[in-house]
């Protein structure tokens, strides 16, 4: 920290003393650095972007100064030249760079004149690849020829497709390889804590497996990599070669560490229980920032320098964490504060490119610093939550411990009193039993009486049911019976299906096609189909019920009249008497007809029907 306060303070001094007398930097002896931004010098702004070097060195007129100039009055579509006039002090034979802040810029030409008198070109940028440069440094260094004096005019062209913010550092070898090393170091240590924290959150969510430590390393590490976009370290480290990807790698960074912290902050406010239409709309700001993520990459790239939408969705979840903690979550007071902090960041960072904040080291890397602290407080929620639900397990436990304590009193007091009154149900139940016993035995006695009765009430209902099966049998045979007292041997369908599967197959069944005897269930109610050849035979297939189109228990009671002799129904009576239709009673006493006069054994008519009911 000490060193951070002392490189702080040093360019914050060297900022505030940087003059410009007369547009002529002067340098002397003891000084080691001079930093002039362009509302400083001389500027050209072409338009056209097609004036030479040639032309604007013979005519200096075309040079102007504003003083008003900033950062967001720089256009894109334009071409700027700089002319910097320098006085280098005698007798001294210190080295001196031209630097240039601005990692971002995509193409600067330098002339810089030598001793005698000419101009040597220099191309810098980084549309270019990284190791070009003649510093192998995250910012654009030019070495300046030792054995410059007195007044010498420098001149600059800078063409960017963003906002460039021209500075231009005169420092010597020794301040900047101080500056750099210092700077490299506090690089190092903002960088290695974002590796710590993001593999320390990795491990913990190894081992318990919560997604919302997996999201949070996903947006530390995201974090990490836009920081590095903007300083330019991804440039030199990650990406030398690749330049075109280097003009869009911060818009990338930059979506991925919006996205990541929608998304952590909605699991870890637990947006979805806790705030429903919160939920809801972060979803749909997701949604919409990542559309917009993917018009500016494949579309237009040039939507990556609307930086200051991001204060949307930052300022979303930050009233989300806001909302929840207002409810009762107390984990959330810690993730208010790092979204703040964050929220700040960007704040800071758009008021600086709108000129509203000046520039000095504190509000450059003011991002970095709330980065920092947001970090860090993120850490403390996730650790403050995990001893609040710890904190809410014991209390919990304590009250288990209490409630199980309180329930052993209860158990032993009701065990007590379950003995007396066992001890005394139990005296009353050997009352009871012995009484029971004599009660028993009485049963027993009558029992043995009712068994005796009960076998000579089956013999008389044997010889009951004998001498009903004998009269039924004579009022079949001998004595006509209407439909009604007919229904009464044979009342549906099913009955009359399982008389004729007793006389089909009571003896054992045999396929009338091969003559096997296995069989399993056929198609139709009570059908069999042969194991072997596979014949599905219907209940009423070889019967005289075979295709009828009418109830069988009609068909049972019309083979009974027509082979009852002494009963005579003409087909009309018939007719009306079963519902049927005339014809109908007709064609079915036809086929009975010859049935007998076929004598077709197979067939099986009235006298075997109901004879065998019977029996």
């Amino acid at each position: 920290m000490k060193l951070l306060r002392n490189f702080s303070i040093s360019i914050f001094f060297l900022l505030i003393c940087a003059e410009v007398n007369g547009q002529i930097i002067r340098l002397n002896s003891e000084q080691e650095e001079k930093i002039v931004a362009i509302n400083h010098l001389k500027f050209y702004q072409d338009a056209t972007g097609k004036t030479s070097f040639e032309k604007l060195k013979h005519e200096p007129e075309l040079f102007r100064s504003n003083q008003n100039f900033a950062v967001k009055d720089f256009d894109p579509s334009s071409t700027y030249w700089v002319k910097m006039k320098v006085r280098f002090p005698e007798g001294t034979q210190k080295q001196w760079i031209i630097e240039f802040y601005d990692q971002t810029i995509d193409h600067i030409e330098a002339y810089i004149p030598n001793k005698n008198g000419k101009y040597k070109k220099l191309i810098l940028g980084d549309r270019y690849n990284f190791d070009q440069k003649p510093f192998l440094h995250k910012n654009f260094e030019i070495p300046l020829d030792s054995e410059l004096k007195g007044t010498q005019e420098f001149y600059f062209m800078f063409r960017s497709a963003t906002k460039a913010d021209v500075r231009i550092a005169l420092r010597t070898i020794n301040r900047f390889i101080h500056y750099s090393l210092n700077e490299y170091y506090l690089y190092g240590l903002f960088y290695g804590m974002i590796l710590i924290i993001s593999l320390y959150n990795l491990l913990i969510y190894t081992a318990i497996r919560e997604s919302k430590y997996l999201f949070y390393t996903f947006y530390i590490l995201s974090v990490g990599v836009y920081a590095m976009c903007v300083d330019g370290i991804a440039y030199q480290y990650l990406w030398p070669n690749w330049p075109d990807w280097n003009q869009i790698a911060y818009g990338f960074a930059l979506f991925l560490l919006i996205f990541w912290s929608l998304v952590f902050g909605q699991r870890f406010l637990n947006t979805k229980v806790r705030a429903p239409k919160l939920h809801i709309i972060l979803q749909w700001t997701i949604v919409l920032r990542t559309a917009l993520f993917l018009y500016a990459l494949f579309i237009d790239n040039s939507m990556f320098e609307k930086r200051n939408i991001e204060i949307i969705p930052l300022s979303l979840i930050f009233y989300a964490g806001i909302y929840v903690l207002i409810r009762g979550y107390k984990p959330a007071r810690f993730f208010v504060m790092a979204y703040g902090m964050l929220f700040l960041g960007f704040l800071f960072k758009a008021l600086l490119n709108l000129t509203f904040l000046p520039f000095n080291i504190i509000t450059y890397y003011s991002l970095h610093i709330c980065f920092l602290f947001e970090m860090l407080f993120l850490s403390f929620a996730l650790s403050d939550r995990v001893r609040i639900l710890k904190d809410n397990r014991d209390r919990a436990l304590k009250r288990t411990l209490i409630q199980h304590q309180e329930n052993v009193k209860l158990k032993d007091k009701v065990n007590k009193e379950l003995e007396n009154l066992v001890a005394k149900r139990t005296k009353q139940l050997e009352e009871k039993n012995l009484l029971l016993e004599q009660s028993n035995q009485k049963l027993y006695e009558q029992t043995n009486e009712i068994n005796k009765i009960n076998s000579m009430l089956d013999l008389d209902n044997w010889k009951l049911k004998n001498n009903i099966k004998e009269i039924l049998q004579d009022r079949l045979i001998n004595k006509n019976l209407t439909p009604e007292q007919f229904n009464n041997i044979f009342p549906d369908k099913i009955s009359c299906y399982k008389f004729l599967e007793k006389l089909k197959w009571g003896a054992g069944y045999e396929c009338q096609k091969c003559g096997n005897t296995k069989y399993s269930d056929g198609q139709s109610k009570l059908a069999r189909r042969c194991s072997k050849c596979g014949y599905d035979e219907s209940i009423t297939s070889h019967t005289v019920f075979h295709r009828i189109k009418f109830p069988i228990e009609k068909a049972f009671y019309i083979l009974y009249i027509t082979n009852n002799k002494d009963v005579d129904y003409t087909l009309d009576e018939l007719s009306e008497m079963l519902d049927l239709r005339r014809n109908t009673v007709w064609n079915f006493k036809k086929k009975i007809e010859s049935v007998y006069q076929s004598a077709d054994s197979s067939n099986i008519l009235i006298h075997d029907l109901f004879t065998a009911h019977l029996n």
